[in-house]
């Protein structure tokens, strides 16, 4: 019988350029958390809430024109309904909430990939989150040509930043690398270029000895019970 989950809330993010395996790690950290009996909120971004996901089909949108700071700002009110409505209330609760991106996206995304001005985007990002930062985040990193190689053969789909040229996707890979640095205490790096099994077993250490330092009494990350979970 699992130990009773912890009485508050933590925020911990996945981050990465595309075809990292944000989305796989995100679901095993989750499955692995309820296993040891937290209680855990899994979102996303864009996304999160119906207006986020209204956004989310605009933004991503391939025949949809958008000016850079057109594309910042629907990426922000989308976040801002997210933290509002899904993030506070469910750290609130006292669950651990993990969110397949956040606010670390847009700076490497519209920062270092479009070239906006770092310091605005950090102003705007802050309104948009009400400056709730992550407790934690895991940051896959991953060559920019193989994320992109990873996301074309699995969907045929079109969208509007994944259809980006290779030196988009480059400048970001290296934006978030920067954004690792400067944030060392929170941001762990993760090699994603390996087997996914390698990386969520990584991500799965990363994270258990953060809960110990942080949670003391927290129940632990339970360990996976099957090579797909």
């Amino acid at each position: 019988m699992p130990a009773d989950p912890i009485k508050r809330g933590a925020f911990i993010t996945v981050e990465g350029g595309d075809g990292a395996g944000k989305t796989t790690l995100a679901r095993a950290l989750a499955a692995c958390l309820v296993d040891a009996g937290h209680q855990v909120r899994l979102t996303f971004e864009p996304g999160g809430t119906e207006l986020g996901n209204h956004l989310r089909s605009l933004v991503l949108n391939p025949d949809l024109d958008l000016s850079d700071w057109e594309e910042t700002w629907l990426f922000l009110a989308a976040r801002a309904s997210h933290v509002s409505k899904v993030i506070r209330p469910a750290l609130q609760d006292g669950e651990i909430v993990i969110s397949d991106r956040y606010a670390d996206s847009t700076l490497a995304y519209q920062g270092f990939g479009r070239g906006l001005d770092l310091d605005r985007l950090r102003r705007v990002n802050d309104e948009a989150t009400q400056g709730l930062m992550p407790d934690l985040t895991l940051l896959l990193d991953v060559p920019a040509k193989v994320g992109l190689q990873r996301t074309r053969a699995r969907t045929s789909s079109r969208d509007r930043i994944g259809d980006a040229a290779l030196a988009f996707h480059e400048q970001v890979n290296a934006g978030f690398r920067e954004l690792a640095n400067l944030s060392a205490g929170r941001v762990i790096v993760i090699d994603a270029a390996r087997d996914a099994t390698l990386v969520r077993a990584a991500a799965l250490k990363t994270l258990r000895e953060w809960l110990d330092r942080q949670l003391g009494d927290s129940p632990g990350v339970a360990e996976p019970g099957s090579a797909d979970q």
